[in-house]
């Protein structure tokens, strides 16, 4: 009997300690619980995907050139009458209550020109350039990826997007350009030239001297040729309004950040019209003072292959001084957009009223 109930004992404190095991568990689980809860402090809810879509958008620009053929030499001196049309399409991705990305697709002209642009009357800013008489036009391509960033939060889908708002951009893109100039009728011989009153190509004819081969001595001495395709950085500002519940309508104003000084072909020193050789379109188009000035400022220039040209005085021929562009400042465009946008695969139906 006395074995029995010392068996019952045991197995009663075993069951009473495990009770209490258990319980001491529990409160400790408890515990940790309450001090999970008493600090937490909510899960951060992104942009949903139900509240993101996508656009297309259509913009009509206007594009203005900032270079050396500028009316005065500050590198933020344009030609306003030199503004050119440009056309754009794009696509774009909202993917945050304040960011989208966009690429794009713009085609535009640049252009400027000495004659037209600089005041042959003002002798401290602008005469040089006019006697210089160097003028072209750009046709350019450009390809952008755009990320913007809207002042004011869209938290909710696209039809309760707000009113309007205030937005900046920045983004990577690369440009193919071409620049063009008109050849003259003669040549610096006057002679006719066969492609007089045409629009000529120059990178290929390296009116710097990028095409012939330079003396050690010469100014231009290891110039490179330039490339067509180039990298830019477009960076601006813009306002957006809504238009209804699926168009939009924007302004904005951009800048492309070149790596060039090539858009409009001008960029360093003269050289000496003996580097050309015979080919005479390319000494045309890179000396082109002859044009405008008048014939009894011109005196006899000899060069280095024994031609001798009547040259304007400091410009044509090949010394540190004669100038032909400044490539300290590498060349701007400006691009003002106007552009309509429409949210892909959303609609919306008026209410009607009997």
């Amino acid at each position: 009997m006395r074995k029995y109930i010392c068996i019952i004992s045991t197995i009663l404190f075993i069951c009473a300690l495990s009770e209490s095991s258990s319980a001491q568990m529990k409160r400790r689980s408890i515990k940790k619980n309450n001090k999970r809860i008493s600090n937490y402090r909510g899960k951060k809810e992104w942009f949903a995907k139900e509240k993101r879509y996508n656009t297309f958008g259509i913009a009509l620009n206007a594009l203005n050139y900032y270079g050396d053929l500028a009316p005065k030499p500050s590198r933020f001196s344009t030609d306003i009458s030199f503004t050119r049309p440009a056309v754009a399409i794009g696509l774009s991705h909202r993917f945050g209550p304040r960011y989208s990305i966009s690429g794009s697709f713009m085609y535009g002209t640049l252009k400027g020109s000495d004659s037209k642009s600089a005041d042959p009357g003002d002798s401290e800013n602008a005469v040089y350039r006019y006697q210089r008489n160097l003028s072209f036009r750009n046709r350019i391509m450009e390809l952008s990826v755009v990320a913007n960033f809207d002042l004011y939060p869209n938290m909710a889908t696209y039809i309760s997007r707000v009113k309007w708002t205030p937005y900046c951009f920045v983004d990577v893109a690369a440009f193919l350009h071409n620049p063009q100039a008109k050849a003259p009728a003669t040549d610096l011989h006057g002679d006719p030239l066969p492609e007089a009153g045409k629009w000529v190509d120059l990178q290929q004819l390296g009116t710097e001297g990028q095409k012939a081969t330079l003396l050690e001595t010469d100014v231009n001495s290891g110039i490179k040729g330039y490339k067509k395709f180039q990298p830019a950085i477009p960076f601006g500002i813009g306002a957006r309004f809504r238009l209804n519940e699926v168009l939009d309508l924007s302004a904005e104003l951009g800048f492309r950040y070149l790596f060039t000084d090539y858009i409009d072909d001008v960029s360093q020193n003269y050289v000496d019209l003996g580097v050309f050789g015979d080919n005479e379109l390319a000494k045309a188009m890179s000396y082109r003072s002859n044009e405008i000035v008048d014939p009894g400022l011109l005196v006899p220039r000899g060069t280095r292959n024994g031609e001798t040209y009547n040259l304007l005085n400091g410009y044509g021929q090949e010394y540190i001084d004669n100038k032909r562009g400044s490539k300290s400042d590498k060349d701007t465009y400006m691009v003002t957009t106007i552009r309509l946008t429409y949210i892909l695969g959303k609609t919306f139906n008026r209410a009607k009223f009997r």
